[in-house]
């Protein structure tokens, strides 16, 4: 099996030393190549077409994520892991965005870099458990946004036409007026409106109107 052609692009050489240091003890990945920023990255990728770019976020010239964009385009095959000291949502981000495949932090556990490395050379997206759980958090809190929001709104059950409906009736308006204003037919006014009496469990009119100011509805 043909190891692993890896790049470490990453503008402190004591840590690119480091890293071919951990990497050197596996068989399975050879170091072709190592670039201190963006530009180099990008040029060098061309003429080796590595199979995993560990890629930095802060470099000179091209940043790890513009790199990483126009790398992709060129040669989408090619899977970039993010390797930074950032641990903040925006950066884990538009990592993704960019098309990173892998993020790990850089104190991250020599097993969890090798784990990694493998995971994304055989096809896969891994991000390290460290960013997993920002990720899981950062969708758990979006989750949690969007039920407030829902739950705020009044009258959830109702579909957006009624919601309109409901709102124009509160404001006195007839069937009449409503078919006019909506540019809608008499009978599907009417059947809006006896759907809005149904889910509001009101038997009428008035009874809707009463339950619409209570709400807040203008």
């Amino acid at each position: 099996m043909s190891p692993i052609k890896l790049m470490i692009a990453d503008d402190h050489k004591l840590f690119r030393e480091g890293l071919k240091a951990l990497l050197a003890v596996t068989e399975e990945i050879e170091i072709i190549a190592e670039a201190g920023d963006g530009d180099t990255t990008l040029k060098k990728c061309r003429e080796l077409q590595p199979d995993i770019i560990l890629m930095d976020i802060n470099m000179p010239g091209l940043n790890g994520i513009q790199a990483t964009k126009q790398i992709l385009e060129e040669q989408p095959q090619t899977g970039i892991i993010m390797l930074t000291m950032l641990e903040d949502d925006a950066s884990v981000f538009n990592a993704m965005r960019a098309g990173a495949r892998g993020y790990l932090l850089k104190g991250a556990d020599p097993n969890e870099v090798l784990s990694v490395i493998r995971a994304v050379a055989d096809g896969q997206a891994l991000f390290g458990p460290a960013i997993a759980g920002r990720v899981l958090s950062y969708f758990k809190e979006l989750g949690s946004r969007l039920t407030t929001i829902q739950t705020s709104m009044p009258f959830p059950e109702l579909t957006e036409r009624e919601l309109e409906i409901l709102r124009l009736i509160s404001q006195g308006l007839n069937n009449q007026e409503i078919t006019q204003k909506l540019v809608l037919s008499p009978k599907t006014v009417r059947n809006h409106i006896t759907n809005i009496f149904s889910k509001l469990q009101v038997a009428d009119r008035a009874q809707a109107i009463v339950r619409a100011r209570e709400a807040g509805l203008k």
